[in-house]
């Protein structure tokens, strides 16, 4: 059920790494049902799968045609429930959900389009249950230098790595990449201590269109990425980064 609706090469990796930090937070709570905030989740692409492994989620998103679409998934999954959707941003997360109140927040590609970052993490680490979990996935610098160099894109590839926010120039979609120090950084000034960190999609961007029109070649994909994000080497030239972070307990 969950798992036929995840599996993705590009999500594969985190999922791996996020189910591990559930099993261990369920352990340590005692608990089997989790409180989840999913910051920025948008349409429910993990919202509703978590859903359907028993969790509550609620999706806080400034989108309100995101959180449409979120309603009509859960719906058609059957969790709508289980699964709330609240229009806000990373600035007002504790307006919206309330210190103290999540075993596990999700983070996934908010850090590095948002104004102010750091307080974004502040935020996610005061909603945070003692010993609760939070999942953070944000670009990564490096992997981006490599991908403009291989397209012939040099000087972009050049001011990417020398630019302290790791763009390429205005022209650049993104407001900011991060490296592995950086990340952490932010991660523990916020009060979490960092658990467990994992470079994920590490092939997939590059990898030829066509794979994807075989399953047997997705699945393969997939396992790489699995087992590519146990190695740290990989994690300089990893699309994003993945960090498993926890608060401390009271």
């Amino acid at each position: 059920m969950a798992d036929r609706v995840r599996r993705h090469p590009r999500t594969e990796a985190i999922w791996t790494q996020l189910n591990t930090a559930m099993a261990r937070l369920c352990e340590v709570s005692g608990r089997s049902r989790l409180d989840v905030v999913d910051l920025g989740g948008g349409s429910g692409t993990f919202a509703v799968p978590l859903a359907e492994l028993g969790h509550r989620v609620t999706v806080v998103d400034p989108s309100p045609n995101a959180l449409a679409t979120l309603h009509r998934r859960a719906s058609d999954a059957g969790v709508d429930a289980e699964v709330a959707g609240v229009q806000g941003d990373a600035a007002g997360l504790l307006s919206v959900v309330g210190a103290n109140s999540a075993d596990l927040v999700l983070c996934h590609g908010v850090l590095e389009v948002i104004d102010e970052p750091d307080s974004a993490m502040a935020g996610v680490a005061a909603c945070l249950r003692p010993a609760g979990v939070c999942s953070v996935v944000a670009a990564q610098r490096y992997a981006a230098v490599f991908a403009k160099a291989q397209a012939g894109h040099l000087a972009d590839a050049r001011r990417l790595l020398d630019d302290p926010d790791g763009r390429w120039g205005p022209s650049d979609p993104l407001p900011r990449r991060f490296d592995e120090p950086g990340l952490i950084s932010m991660l523990t000034s916020s009060g979490l201590q960092v658990v467990e960190v994992h470079g994920v999609r590490v092939f997939t961007d590059g990898v030829a269109g066509s794979v994807g029109d075989d399953p047997a070649d997705v699945a393969a994909l997939a396992e790489l990425e699995i087992a590519a994000a146990r190695h740290p080497a990989f994690r300089a030239v990893a699309a994003a980064l993945h960090v498993i972070a926890r608060r401390n307990p009271a």
